[in-house]
């Protein structure tokens, strides 16, 4: 469904929905690469409530940039109104992926009451190659001046082991393989510090969930997060060998298994 340029899907269960999950997705990506998990979780009686951000997949606006990430926070906040409004009276977990894993630690800084958990897949809290002070003084200054200037790429070579899925991700016509803008790198960094400056004031239960061979996101932010949240209920699962896309490597059907209990186990 298209609504005001952006692009909403739901997957709902065909028996009564104990739970619903709003999931934000990664970088460049779209909603509907999460069938598989979609299909699970509407098996154990949880709804998925997706989009497609902006600038991704079938949503509006330019790729490879954004203004802000703010604008990332403001269209997940509508995602959560559709929640409420299509489930009344139904706990909403946030599951985030990568960039999306991001979007959701910062927006659990001001708005995690909205949520009885949180879940975190790969999330970008650090870059595996960190710019130095110098390259990043150069950034913030093109955002300043050339705000949509093309800087870099993603490597999207590494998704994951499953030759499969790489493949269907190059073909995939809404993957995005745009440069990032550098407004956009100037704003992801700003976002990656807050939430590493904030990351105290979260304290729902949440699991954060990184693959050790992740070339893509790197595991020290999901351990620096894990260290950092004031949560009594917190976990942090390192999976060892896999890739950036644990729900897409092929071990993801256990994993399914396993954030599917975990989030039972809060219901209960």
């Amino acid at each position: 469904m298209l609504e005001d340029g952006l692009y909403f899907h739901t997957w709902s269960p065909n028996k009564d929905t104990k739970a619903a999950v709003i999931l934000v997705h990664g970088l460049g990506e779209h909603c509907h690469r999460y069938e598989a998990l979609a299909a699970h979780l509407n098996q154990n009686g949880i709804a998925v409530c997706a989009m497609d951000l902006p600038c991704h997949g079938q949503s509006a606006g330019p790729r490879g940039h954004i203004e802000s990430f703010g604008d990332y926070q403001t269209a997940v906040l509508t995602l959560v109104e559709k929640a409420q409004a299509d489930f009344p009276q139904v706990p909403l977990f946030l599951l985030g992926h990568s960039m999306g894993g991001l979007i959701a630690s910062h927006l659990l800084l001001e708005h995690q009451s909205l949520f009885k958990g949180a879940l975190l897949s790969g999330a970008a809290i650090q870059s595996p190659q960190e710019p130095p002070a110098w390259q990043q003084s150069i950034i913030k200054g093109m955002a300043k001046l050339f705000p949509k200037a093309k800087m870099i790429a993603l490597d999207a070579s590494k998704v994951s082991r499953d030759p499969k899925v790489v493949e269907a991700y190059f073909a995939d016509p809404l993957v995005s393989d745009e440069k990032l803008s550098a407004r956009f790198l100037a704003s992801m960094m700003e976002t990656m510090n807050a939430v590493k400056a904030g990351a105290q004031n979260i304290s729902l239960p949440i699991i954060i969930m990184h693959g050790t061979e992740d070339v893509m996101t790197a595991t020290s932010g999901s351990e620096f997060l894990h260290d950092h949240v004031s949560s009594s209920d917190k976990t942090l699962r390192l999976y060892d060998g896999l890739y950036h896309e644990i729900f897409n490597e092929p071990e993801g059907p256990k994993i399914f298994e396993e954030i599917t209990a975990w989030m039972h186990e809060r219901l209960s």
